[in-house]
């Protein structure tokens, strides 16, 4: 018989009692009490995407939890700086908190649940300029820094996402273009000639030969918080304000300097257009009779 909602929480409100009299418990977060949550909303027909978003949410929060993990006051908020600092979106992290609010709710514990969402990522994120990003370029050759280099010129170029670093292979790099699937929709993103040569020179004094180009020493491909940390380690020396330094600022400006061309060039559309109709009218107008 399939475990109830009602079942479940009858059973984490008697465990809640035996804590009554501690101060500040917490409660703990275990990959048991995941599987039961993930069971009853399973069984209350909630959709595959859903399903596979409130596991990822639990488990992210059950990895970076203390060894007890344990869930106490101030835990949820101490959480969502280091997403924040982590480089997660905002709508990212306001998920993972609802998940985990949900579940605390499941087993009785609302006093430890995080009610605030973080402001829109417009808000939240400084802008990085185009001089910035050429002082970070220019800053990184100038001390030797080549991965960085190409990590930021990556960025800032592409548009490409953290997520889909590992993407980059030599095969990928070849072919001068990239298959991604930011919200679950497909899309190819050109890497520009220039930075298409530098990759591959970099991959092949590496001994990279095929796969990933961006890899740990211990060949493992370069995790959210490290890309951010380096990035953030170059502002420094360039100058450039340390809450700038992440892919995600770096694809805003991608974004924001790909919108200004195409802005200028439906702006000489629309003056072209313009000056066709002026001369034609000046041709064959009415008024010219």
């Amino acid at each position: 018989m399939p475990q109830t909602r009602q079942h479940i929480q009858r059973s984490y409100s008697q465990q809640r009692q035996r804590h009554s009299q501690a101060t500040d418990a917490g409660v703990r977060l275990t990959r048991d009490g995941i599987e039961r949550f993930m069971t009853v909303c399973q069984n209350e027909d909630r959709v595959e995407g859903t399903l596979k978003w409130y596991r990822r949410g639990l488990n992210r929060l059950y990895d970076d939890l203390p060894e007890d993990k344990t869930i106490r006051h101030g835990t949820l908020e101490r959480w969502r700086e280091k997403l924040v600092k982590e480089g997660y979106a905002p709508s990212t992290i306001n998920s993972y908190l609802s998940v985990n609010n949900a579940y605390l709710d499941f087993v009785g514990h609302r006093e430890y649940q995080l009610a605030n969402q973080l402001r829109q990522e417009t808000e939240l994120q400084p802008e990085l300029t185009r001089t910035e990003y050429l002082r970070l370029l220019q800053t990184a050759r100038a001390v030797g820094r080549e991965r960085v280099y190409l990590l930021v010129k990556l960025f800032g170029t592409t548009g490409l996402t953290v997520q889909e670093l590992e993407k980059v292979t030599v095969e990928a790099v070849k072919e001068g273009k990239l298959t991604v699937t930011p919200s679950r929709s497909r899309q190819v993103l050109r890497i520009p000639e220039g930075l298409q040569k530098e990759l591959l020179d970099y991959a092949k004094r590496n001994g990279y030969l095929s796969g990933p180009i961006f890899l740990t020493k211990e060949g493992t491909p370069m995790s959210r918080t490290y890309v951010s940390t380096i990035i953030r380690q170059l502002c420094t020396a360039a100058k450039v304000p340390e809450e700038k330094g992440n892919p995600r600022c770096l694809k805003r400006l991608y974004q924001s300097t790909r919108a200004g061309i195409e802005d200028n060039i439906a702006l000489l559309v629309e003056q072209a257009h313009s000056r066709l109709l002026e001369q034609e009218q000046l041709e064959i107008g009415w008024a010219e009779q």
